[in-house]
């Protein structure tokens, strides 16, 4: 995984302002979370469903003796889903709640890579209408030619899902 940007040829040193970001992938878009928040990334394996869940929670898995919730971030986005294949990896990731912090592990097509984006490169996502939700999108970045939509990982796995995932449990 790369741990810079580039333009062309051209290496950039991390300005200090710059985060750095894990990007994966979701069909044919490039998501990006911060990497801070990455606990791991793992194969993907099958979970343990739970009753009455929202359609988008696979189930749990025991991680290390933690049981942690599983998201697949496909259904979550409203995508097409697709067959888990080779490059289909568990995002491990640490969310902070009104309350507490809990591991969530979100279901992704594929890592990618890791890029540092300055905080003045992060640019808001455009208003497109109440059909749209843009609440979880922290920004909109361009790297390498191509466009990263940066997550917002408290806002995409809010309360509301937790505790939707805790009652039914």
């Amino acid at each position: 995984m790369s741990t810079t940007t580039t333009q062309g040829d051209k290496r950039l040193e991390k300005p200090e302002d710059a985060g750095q970001y894990l990007t994966f992938q979701l069909g044919r878009e490039e998501y990006a979370v911060d990497i801070l928040r990455v606990q791991e990334i793992k194969g993907w394996e099958r979970a343990t469903r739970i009753p009455h869940a929202s359609e988008y929670v696979l189930g749990v898995i025991n991680l290390r003796g933690a049981i942690v919730p599983i998201i697949e971030l496909r259904k979550r986005f409203a995508l097409e889903s697709t067959e888990f294949g080779p490059t289909t990896v568990v995002i491990v990731v640490k969310v902070t709640g009104a309350d507490s912090e809990r591991t969530v592990g979100m279901v992704v097509d594929a890592v990618c890579e890791v890029y540092n984006i300055a905080d003045a490169d992060l640019k808001s996502p455009p208003e497109v209408g109440a059909s749209v939700e843009t609440a979880f999108v922290k920004g909109i970045a361009t790297v390498e030619n191509k466009m990263l939509i940066v997550l917002d990982i408290d806002r995409l796995i809010n309360a509301s899902i937790l505790d939707g995932i805790g009652a039914a449990a």
